[in-house]
């Protein structure tokens, strides 16, 4: 692929992605077209959540929308190029974070929208976020997040860092979170256990393993499952939380927590 074919699709996708903010364009050649690229990635969006991300392809949102293959070449070039829009239009649902809360609240629900989204949107976890390319939907959110931690003592790198740092942790316990649920469909925690706890107890030499079995057997008692996603995300946000805000507290210019 030459350097020009791709600062072509670079330049296409930008005006996708901006499409609302940018000047119109002039009406090229081709089909006209019966609906809009905002109903294109809708479609797909409801397509991803309903039937998972591997059912996506320019043929079946084609058909969602009563389509010819074809003729959606004409809205977006290709899958990776709607995968995008798709990622973006979800951005763009949440909701405001309320600035009148306080600073702990606002980071906490930084990580818990990150968390819910994902939760709602399973197949986000297929798109491979390195490099997505930054849209308006994107851009509000960083924006929101931003003005969630803005003046609280932190460095603007500092700033981009701990939103970072509070979205992957998010990322990570979403992921636990929806196998567990997508598990739990398929059979129950404590069927699964009858199955193989007791097999696992045969197999497992204990005396090798003295203290995976001793606290392996308190928080499966604890859990009633292998684990603990929600209970997990609870913790760990804290302890986010109180090293975030510690560190706030040590700068001079931190602002009242």
């Amino acid at each position: 692929m030459t350097h020009s074919t791709t600062s072509d699709q670079a330049k296409q996708l930008i005006g996708l992605l901006w499409r609302h903010a940018m000047p119109p364009q002039p009406g090229g050649r081709g089909p006209k077209q019966t609906v809009s690229v905002d109903a294109v990635v809708t479609a797909a969006v409801a397509l991803a959540d309903r039937d998972g991300y591997e059912k996506v392809s320019i043929r079946t949102v084609a058909a969602e929308l009563g389509l010819k293959p074809m003729s959606l070449y004409t809205y977006v070039p290709s899958k990776d190029a709607l995968a995008v829009l798709m990622v973006d239009a979800v951005a763009d649902e949440d909701a405001p974070i309320p600035g009148a809360v306080p600073v702990r609240d606002r980071m906490a629900a930084i990580a818990t929208q990150v968390r819910a989204e994902l939760i709602s949107h399973p197949w986000l976890l297929e798109v491979p976020p390195w490099r997505l390319v930054l849209g308006p939907g994107r851009m509000r959110r960083y924006e929101r997040q931003l003005g969630a931690i803005d003046g609280i003592g932190l460095s603007d790198v500092a700033m981009d860092r701990v939103i970072a740092v509070l979205s992957e942790f998010a990322t990570g316990n979403a992921r636990m979170a929806i196998a567990a649920t997508r598990s739990t469909a398929e059979l129950s925690d404590a069927q699964w256990w009858e199955q193989h706890g007791p097999l696992l107890t045969q197999a497992m030499p204990v005396a090798q393993f003295p203290l995976s079995t001793r606290v392996g057997a308190a928080a499966g008692e604890h859990y009633q499952a292998p684990a603990d996603p929600d209970g997990a995300f609870a913790f760990g946000l804290a302890a986010l939380l109180d090293g975030i805000l510690d560190e706030c507290r040590a700068t001079p210019t931190a602002g009242d927590m």
